[in-house]
């Protein structure tokens, strides 16, 4: 990119260490530094004691009272940007999906400024054709607006034996055990209990699943396990800072989301060499096979499916070959070139 004149302003309410357009971010902010592309980011300070739906107006009001002719890339809904890029998908699909009450603020006020960012954006961003899908059909926006750029992340080489080595001191892994991942906080709208309910009917018993993540309701998931006869297979870590080791000790990355816009969780498991099974309401799943991809998260049809690679070492290690492969080309430093594109072409 031939650098602009104008700094970019990349907006972002939250700075958090586990968020995904968080840590999207922050990879996207190294790789602009690399390139010497003028940019900095804006976060939000309002109190964090006020109600979610005030903090989100607030914000919304400061950042664009401001603005002042600035570039602003916002990957938050606010009602001045010049570019959007829609990581959290479209919230009216969302709440219909997972029935949400409208007596909630919140997401009337989401609601209110997904509008205005959809129709005020110069351009948008959607990070899965799902995604842009949902924004045509939610807010009849024209297609030649949005643009599509998966997400990308750093590739990293690992040593799967060194992340056994540690994984080993904290948890009983048996030689030659398979091991089943989840990784992700929301684990009511992420489907764990529907992945619960898969490993509890495979036939292969020899593995172990680590469900890795923030969860309120933890307890919940804990005797949904005990009750379907899992719970010493299953082990839920809370939120990690070793999650790399993780990806790298499994065999299996089993998803089945019902709605998640792209989730960088499924690159990330590929790198690692992940067989990565997902539904069709995740974005990540287009890079996906179509047999790897579940029509809702209760789909049964992927415990055979399951069976067969546990089962079959040879089909198993093939098929993460594959995924290996294929996850060479959702690199980050592709993902910006991409994005530096369309923000050439909104600045022009």
């Amino acid at each position: 990119m031939k650098q602009s004149r104008e700094m970019i302003t990349f907006i972002r309410a939250n700075q958090t260490r586990f968020g995904g357009a968080e840590i999207y971010l922050s990879r996207l902010s190294s790789q602009l530094k690399k390139q010497g592309v003028a940019h900095k980011l804006v976060h939000s300070n309002i109190p964090k004691w006020l109600p979610s739906w005030v903090r989100v107006l607030l914000f919304n009001t400061k950042v664009c009272f401001v603005k002042n002719g600035s570039f602003y890339f916002s990957l938050e809904r606010i009602s001045c940007p010049d570019i959007y890029r829609a990581g959290d998908g479209v919230h009216k699909v969302f709440i219909e999906i997972e029935k949400k009450s409208f007596l909630n603020p919140l997401h009337l006020v989401y609601l209110y400024l997904e509008k205005k960012a959809f129709h005020r954006a110069k351009k948008i961003i959607a990070i899965s054709n799902m995604v842009k899908k949902n924004i045509i059909d939610s807010y009849e926006i024209d297609s030649a607006k949005i643009a599509v750029i998966y997400n990308g992340i750093s590739l990293q080489d690992f040593d799967k034996a060194e992340s056994m080595a540690k994984l080993k001191q904290e948890f009983t892994i048996k030689e030659n055990e398979k091991i089943i991942l989840y990784v992700g906080s929301g684990f009511q709208r992420k489907g764990v209990a529907s992945l619960l309910k898969i490993v509890a009917q495979l036939q292969y018993t020899d593995f172990k699943v680590f469900i890795v993540g923030k969860e309120k309701k933890i307890d919940y998931y804990k005797n949904l396990a005990s009750s379907l006869m899992i719970a010493d297979k299953v082990f839920f870590t809370g939120p990690r800072t070793d999650v790399n080791d993780f990806y790298a000790v499994s065999d299996i990355f089993l998803f089945p989301t019902k709605y998640e816009p792209f989730g960088s969780v499924v690159l990330e498991a590929m790198n690692f060499a992940n067989v990565v099974f997902t539904t069709k309401s995740c974005g990540g799943g287009e890079i996906l096979d179509s047999e790897y991809l579940m029509d809702s998260p209760d789909d049964l049809s992927v415990v055979p499916k399951i069976d067969a690679l546990l089962f079959n070492e040879e089909m198993l290690q093939r098929a993460q070959k594959k995924n290996l492969e294929t996850v060479k080309h959702y690199t980050i430093e592709r993902n910006v070139e991409e994005t530096l594109k369309v923000i050439d072409e909104v600045v022009r």
